[in-house]
């Protein structure tokens, strides 16, 4: 099994349509973080850092057993933001850029332990599809880590890379928790198993 690779949740997100924060939410005996962290781990990924939002620090600190939690303090500035502020962590102290990271938004939990040891096997950008259509989580490889690094923080992501599908087995791979409507799919799902 690979060790080694790092991975960022991100979980800075306000949640305003969902209507409370995503990070938070219950699934079986974990929550979105903490399912997602617990997978990360099991994968053998290595650091793991949550990325989250000042008011949620401590909430999610608790839920996130096994990882570290950063805040991103300007979290409406958006997605690349809020991996620009895990992937500076990541390079901590020494300043390493990171050769590749996986990145699992926490409102995106279709995927599986197994899913992400393919994932970390690419030599390139990569993100998880099923039947052509592309899920998460991503695995962001240099000179993409570097490309993030540089862009505003407001600039998409999507705008930045240009990710190949890995497809897998992952009929659910393209949910997204966003809405209270999507709490309905979420409970009829068993994602512990």
């Amino acid at each position: 099994m690979p060790r080694g690779c790092p991975a960022l949740v991100l979980a800075a997100g306000a949640s305003t349509r969902l209507g409370q924060p995503k990070a938070l939410v219950p699934v079986g005996s974990h929550t979105l973080v903490g399912l997602a962290v617990q997978r990360l781990l099991d994968a053998g990924c290595s650091p793991v850092v949550v990325v989250t939002r000042q008011s949620l620090q401590f909430e999610v600190m608790k839920q996130a057993l096994g990882a570290s939690v950063i805040v991103n303090i300007n979290p409406e500035l958006g997605r690349t933001g809020t991996v620009q502020q895990g992937l500076l962590s990541l390079m901590g102290d020494k300043g390493r850029t990171p050769r590749k990271v996986v990145i699992a938004p926490v409102d995106r939990p279709g995927w599986r332990m197994e899913h992400v040891l393919e994932l970390v096997e690419q030599e390139h950008t990569s993100t998880l599809a099923y039947k052509q259509r592309p899920g998460h989580p991503l695995l962001l490889h240099s000179p993409d880590v570097e490309a993030v690094l540089a862009a505003p923080p407001e600039t998409p992501l999507r705008d930045l890379i240009s990710p190949h599908l890995v497809e897998v087995d992952a009929p659910n791979i393209a949910l997204n928790i966003d809405r209270p409507e999507d709490l309905r799919i979420l409970q009829d799902l068993n994602l512990e198993s």
